[in-house]
């Protein structure tokens, strides 16, 4: 599910008050957290390439329990060697809201992430500061 998000955020080279972010979410009887880190590193080797390099850490997000953050590092970048770039937060979807939609915790599980399509288009073309894209100049753009 792609769309538009605002929040309130302190702009930066690597933050915006609007991006654009891709979600999704899958909900089974059998899925785990192994399922939501073998789709996300999927997912990054297809954008990013099979040298792609991912980790997972801890990280809190309300709606998801346990919450998770994935990095991403990958060789030849412009990036000082070891450097590791957050590009989205997961998770297990929380047992309370399962309820909320109607489904049974105890039977269904599920996973859900976020990715800011901003960032991920950052790193793929090493751009340094995300307010370019919102720039509205055409000089930035037409070099894609």
């Amino acid at each position: 599910i792609p769309g538009r998000v605002f929040r309130h955020e302190a702009t930066d080279a690597s933050h915006e008050a609007n991006f654009y972010q891709l979600e999704g979410f899958a909900i089974d009887k059998n899925i785990s957290l192994a399922d939501l880190i073998g789709t996300l590193e999927y997912f990054m080797k297809k954008i990013y390439g099979e040298n792609i390099k991912t980790r997972v850490r801890l990280g809190y997000f309300p709606f998801t329990e346990p919450s998770m953050e994935m990095d991403v590092q990958w060789p030849g970048s412009d990036s000082p060697a070891g450097e590791w770039e957050e590009v989205l937060g997961s998770g297990m979807i929380h047992p309370e809201v399962l309820k909320n939609m109607g489904v049974d915790p105890n039977i269904w599980q599920g996973f859900a992430f976020g990715m800011g399509i901003d960032r991920l288009m950052m790193l793929a073309y090493d751009i340094k500061d995300i307010r370019l894209s919102y720039s509205g100049d055409l000089r930035f753009l037409k070099q894609f």
